[in-house]
């Protein structure tokens, strides 16, 4: 297989990345380099949809370029899945990326070295800690474009995932500040939870906003995830 020939992934992602690049500052020999990585070391590997696992990574960057159209963070979110899921290394990924993006693309990954595997809350309270916000975003996406295709897997998988995505990345988008994205994801997960999500979402919202002042000085999102899973408590016990 040629993994410099483009796709319709990869051209869909470059297509767009040169009509937003107005001021002519993203690298595409570095992003395409990364296109090459993502597709030759995810490989054969299948999503559960059927779909060539690489077509997530680039899809979260394709999001992701409305957002922040920096390369270091189109080639991280590119990269995001590949030491976790592949023999790429982060020695590998600093020798040709550089260490900014080994690092970041270190911080999303869940398999430790010493083989332990970090949960979805510690690696969001590591970049918290780290103020990391450019690792959130990525996260953040990697978990709306997952949340957006939960359909190819089972209703418990399913459930388990929207749970999770209603416990922690709620809070995200509010610490990051993207209120539209923000209700698409409580959206999709009322949706997939069977949750009425017609309620005063601006009022309920902002019991949890008062919140994110203790994040800051505390460095962790567990009180403010906990306050928001009480705010959904009270809605399931009103339906």
């Amino acid at each position: 297989m040629d993994y410099s020939a483009p796709c319709n992934y990869s051209i869909r992602l470059i297509e767009k990345l040169k009509s937003l690049d107005t001021k002519n500052i993203l690298d595409f020999e570095l992003i395409n380099k990364a296109v090459y990585y993502a597709k030759k070391y995810h490989g054969s590997q299948l999503r559960k949809s059927g779909e060539p696992y690489y077509s997530h990574p680039l899809e979260v960057a394709y999001m992701i370029s409305d957002y922040n159209l920096k390369t270091d963070v189109i080639v991280a979110s590119i990269l995001h899945d590949i030491i976790e899921d592949t023999e790429v290394t982060v020695e590998m990924i600093q020798g040709s990326f550089g260490k900014r993006i080994a690092e970041m693309v270190d911080s999303l990954t869940r398999d430790r070295p010493d083989g332990t595997k970090l949960t979805i809350e510690e690696v969001l309270n590591d970049s918290y800690k780290k103020k990391e916000k450019e690792v959130l975003l990525i996260k953040l996406f990697d978990r709306l474009h997952n949340m957006q295709t939960l359909g190819a897997i089972s209703p418990e998988k399913a459930k388990k995932i929207t749970e999770e995505t209603l416990n922690f990345f709620i809070i995200t988008t509010m610490y990051m500040g993207y209120k539209n994205l923000e209700k698409v994801i409580y959206e999709l997960c009322c949706n997939n939870l069977s949750i009425d999500p017609s309620f005063d979402k601006d009022f309920q919202f902002s019991e949890c906003k008062s919140y994110l002042d203790s994040l800051e000085i505390s460095h962790s999102h567990q009180t403010v995830s906990q306050v928001f899973q009480n705010v959904i408590n009270q809605l399931k016990n009103k339906n």
